[in-house]
C-alpha cells in the first residue's frame, strides 16, 4: 500500500466498536447533563447569561490550548490524556455536589457549566473528529448514522440510569457512574486507534501540526466553516431560547433539586427516544438517498413549524397519554431531537470532506466557542425581552424568523464550494492542507 494513502477503516468492525464506544461516551454525558441542568433550574433564566458568558470566555481561552495539543501530540496520546483527565475531574466534583447546599447553586452552577462545556470540547467533539479521521466520506454516510445510533442508545440509557438511581443514591454519586462509563469509552477508542494504525494508516496517527490558532483562522478562510458557524448560532439559538424558558418553568414549579434533576432527565429521555427513531428511519434515508443538505434543511423547517405553533397557541399544558405536559417541553424535545437525530449526523458526514486540521481545530472551534457565543447572545436577549415586557408569543415569533434564516444557511452549507469531492470507499487521498479547498 502506498504510504501516502491511509488504510481504509474496516467498516464493519470499526463502526461497531465505534458505536459501542459512543454509547459509553453519551451514557457518561447524559448522566451529568441533568445534574448540570438542575442547577440552572434552581436559579432560573436570569443567571444563564452569567453561566454561558463564563463558558464563552473559557472556551475562547482554551481554543489555542486545544489547537496546541492537536498540533503536537499523536491522536492516540491525545485521546488517552484527555479522557483520563475528565475521568479524574468527575471524581473530583463528587465532594462539591455533596456540599451543594453550602456552596450554593449559582456558584456551583457557573463552575459546573464551564466544566461540562470543556467536557464537550475534549470528549464529545474529539470523538467525532476521530471518526472523521478514520472513515472516508462515502463510508461516513453509511456508518455515521449507526455510530450516532449507538450514542443515542447511550443517551437513552444514561437518563434511565439517572432516573433509577437519583432517588436512591442522590445527585453526587451519579458522577462516579459517569466516570466508569467514560473509562469504558476510552478503552474502546484506544483499541480502535490501535487496530486502525496496525492496518497501515500511519498518516492519520501522525501529529497534525499547523498553527494552534488554525481553528480561528480557518473560520475566516473557509466558506463551509462560516456556514457551519452561522448555522450553529441560529440553530442553537432556538434550543437556547426554549432552554431559558424551561429554566424559568422549573424554578417556579420544581423547587426540590431531586425533582428538578428528574424533570430534566425526562426531557433528555424523550428527546433521545425521538433521536433514536429518526436515526432508524428518516435520517439514513436522507443521507443515503438524497444528500446531507436535506438532512440539514429538514430540522430547520421542523423548528419553524414548532415556533409558529408556539406563537399561535402560547404557553400552557397539553394532555399526552393521560399526563399534563408543558407545551414548551414538547417544543424542546422536538427541536433537540431533530438537532441530534438529523442535523448532527449530516454535519459530521460533511466534515469528512475537509482537511484533517479543519476536522479537529476548525470543527471544535465552531462546536464549542461559537456555540457558547450564541448561548450568551440568546440568553441575554431573552433577559432583555423579558425586562421590556415581551411575551412568549413575541419570543416565539423571533424564534420563527431565526428558523427561517437557518433554513437558508443550511441549504448553502451543504453545497459549499470548498467541500472536497466525495471519497469512494475503495480509495482516499488525504487532503494535505487548507489550500486544497
Amino acid at each position: 500500500m502506498n504510504a501516502s494513502r491511509p488504510a481504509p477503516a474496516n467498516e464493519g468492525l470499526a463502526s461497531t466498536l465505534s458505536a459501542v464506544a459512543f454509547f459509553f461516551v453519551m451514557t457518561a454525558y447524559y448522566i451529568i447533563r441533568p445534574v448540570r441542568d438542575q442547577l440552572s433550574g434552581a436559579v432560573g433564566s436570569t443567571s444563564l447569561p452569567l453561566f454561558y458568558g463564563s463558558v464563552f470566555v473559557v472556551m475562547l481561552l482554551l481554543t489555542p490550548v486545544f489547537g496546541a495539543l492537536v498540533a503536537h501530540f499523536p491522536r492516540k496520546r491525545l485521546l488517552g490524556w484527555c479522557y483520563s483527565f475528565f475521568i479524574a475531574c468527575l471524581m473530583a466534583f463528587v465532594p462539591a455536589f455533596l456540599a451543594q447546599d453550602r456552596i450554593g447553586a449559582r456558584q456551583l452552577g457557573v463552575m459546573f457549566f464551564i466544566w461540562v462545556s470543556v467536557f464537550n470540547l475534549f470528549v464529545v467533539s474529539l470523538f467525532w473528529s476521530f471518526m472523521a479521521d478514520i472513515f472516508r466520506s462515502a463510508q461516513a454516510r453509511l456508518v455515521f448514522p449507526l455510530i450516532a445510533l449507538g450514542g443515542t442508545a447511550g443517551a437513552i440509557f444514561g437518563p434511565m440510569v439517572t432516573k433509577l438511581m437519583v432517588r436512591q443514591i442522590g445527585v453526587a454519586p451519579l458522577l462516579v457512574v459517569s466516570a466508569v462509563a467514560l473509562l469504558a469509552a476510552m478503552v474502546l477508542l484506544l483499541a480502535i486507534s490501535d487496530r486502525h494504525d496496525c492496518r497501515g494508516a500511519t498518516r492519520t496517527e501522525e501529529v497534525i501540526g499547523g498553527s494552534l490558532w488554525a481553528g480561528i483562522k480557518e473560520l475566516w478562510t473557509r466558506p463551509f466553516l462560516r456556514y457551519m458557524a452561522i448555522l450553529m448560532v441560529l440553530g442553537d439559538g432556538i434550543g437556547t431560547l426554549t432552554y431559558a424558558l424551561i429554566a424559568d418553568y422549573a424554578k417556579v414549579h420544581l423547587p426540590d433539586r431531586v425533582e428538578r434533576t428528574s424533570f430534566y432527565n425526562d426531557l433528555d429521555l424523550y428527546t433521545n427516544l425521538l433521536v433514536a427513531f429518526l436515526q432508524l428511519t428518516f435520517t439514513p434515508l436522507l443521507l443515503r438517498g438524497l444528500s446531507a443538505t436535506w438532512a440539514l434543511v429538514v430540522p430547520c423547517l421542523v423548528n419553524l413549524a414548532l415556533l409558529i405553533a408556539l406563537m399561535l397557541l402560547g404557553s400552557g399544558h397539553v394532555l399526552l397519554w393521560g399526563a399534563s405536559v408543558p407545551l414548551l417541553a414538547i417544543v424542546m424535545v422536538f427541536t433537540r431531537g431533530f438537532a441530534y437525530g438529523m442535523t448532527k449526523p449530516a454535519t459530521d458526514s460533511l466534515y469528512t470532506r475537509v482537511p484533517r486540521e479543519t476536522r479537529y481545530k476548525g470543527k471544535n472551534f465552531v462546536e464549542t466557542t461559537i456555540w457558547r457565543l450564541g448561548d450568551v447572545v440568546i440568553t441575554s436577549g431573552v433577559n432583555l425581552a423579558t425586562a421590556l415586557g415581551v411575551a412568549l408569543g413575541g419570543m416565539a415569533a423571533a424564534g420563527a424568523l431565526i428558523a427561517g434564516a437557518a433554513t437558508w444557511v443550511a441549504a448553502l452549507a451543504g453545497r459549499s464550494p470548498d467541500l472536497l469531492p466525495e471519497q469512494p470507499a475503495e480509495g482516499r487521498k488525504e487532503p494535505s492542507g487548507a489550500a486544497e479547498a
